[in-house]
């Protein structure tokens, strides 16, 4: 790879692909400095992995029930992920938790978003938790994936507010429009101008 190569990303995910939707379109401008080399799903048919094949991206599946034990799936989804050599790999509504050999193999090299303003709502159902609440902001986080869950040092943060007469449906779609913003913006920034870290501070550099 030539240093003016395109740094490779590979997607992982579990459902429909909106994430991955918007870093493909991203992609497709010269100026994003980046390419999708593979997408990962953890379950067959996502609609995920259809948007990859009509953008001709190589797709794999690794299931965890194909597997006597977790480890087992951990390492054989590290494997799997090491064939694209990936410079970024991103969590993008990938339902499983990574394992430690996989953590191992790509420490610093991991990112996932999560739908509120960490280290608030951490977990699946933080938009309804934020919203049960009564918080008057909410966002999106992008972070660098750790053992724990939503534990991970922060990379960004966008804020969204909350309405008074704001739904879940309402709430979640204008916290996936910005989500999907400050993914798409911040993959390139980690690329283009790599960063610093400094205990749990992430710079742009």
């Amino acid at each position: 790879m030539t240093k003016n190569s395109p740094k490779r990303l590979v997607v992982l995910l579990s459902g429909k692909g909106t994430n991955l939707q918007a870093l493909i379109d991203a992609c497709k401008d010269p100026a994003y400095g980046c390419e999708i080399v593979a997408v990962g799903a953890d379950r067959a048919n996502t609609y995920g992995c259809e948007r990859a094949h009509k953008a001709n991206i190589p797709t794999f599946v690794c299931s965890v029930k194909d597997y006597p034990q977790r480890s087992e799936w951990d390492s054989a989804l590290t494997a799997l992920v090491k064939e694209y050599a990936p410079d970024l790999i991103i969590s993008a509504g990938f339902l499983k938790l990574l394992g430690s050999e996989f953590l191992r193999a790509f420490a610093g090299k991991v990112i996932n978003t999560h739908n509120s303003l960490l280290p608030a709502f951490p977990g699946i159902n933080g938009p309804a938790d934020a919203l049960a609440y009564g918080v008057k902001y909410t966002g999106a986080t992008l972070f660098f994936v750790d053992p724990g869950i939503d534990t991970g040092r922060i990379i960004a943060q966008t804020i969204v507010p909350i309405h008074g007469d704001d739904t879940l449906e309402t709430l979640l779609e204008r916290i996936q429009v910005a989500e999907r913003a400050q993914l798409v913006e911040y993959v390139k920034k980690l690329m283009v101008k790599g960063w610093t870290t400094r205990g749990r501070w992430v710079e742009i550099n």
